[in-house]
């Protein structure tokens, strides 16, 4: 087996990639967001369904800055916890000059 760290180094690394929603209700969701986006195309005008587009387009992109943001943090509180396992309760975080 590879080191993580070999492959978060060559950039091999990618979990969304590799990622499989287990979560039942998942492609149900998925296809009630077809069927509704279906049926507003053919209810709206092509100029309202492509504003429509570009809304839900802009917010895919803001959730996912949202969810890059959180996997980063979570990160970090994981890091610090295995540091506090390791060092002892609020040691090694004094800054150092």
């Amino acid at each position: 087996m590879k080191s993580i760290l070999e492959e978060l180094y060559r950039g091999n690394l990618n979990p969304q990639e590799k990622m499989v929603p287990t979560i039942p209700e998942y492609r149900l969701f998925n296809r009630k967001i077809s069927y509704l986006m279906e049926e507003l195309k053919q209810r709206l005008s092509e100029d309202d369904f492509k504003a429509l587009e570009e809304i839900l387009d802009l917010n895919g992109e803001s959730n996912s800055m949202l969810t890059s943001e959180a996997f980063v943090q979570g990160f970090r509180m994981g890091a610090l916890m295995m540091m506090e396992v390791f060092c002892g309760e609020g040691k090694g975080f004094e800054k150092r000059n």
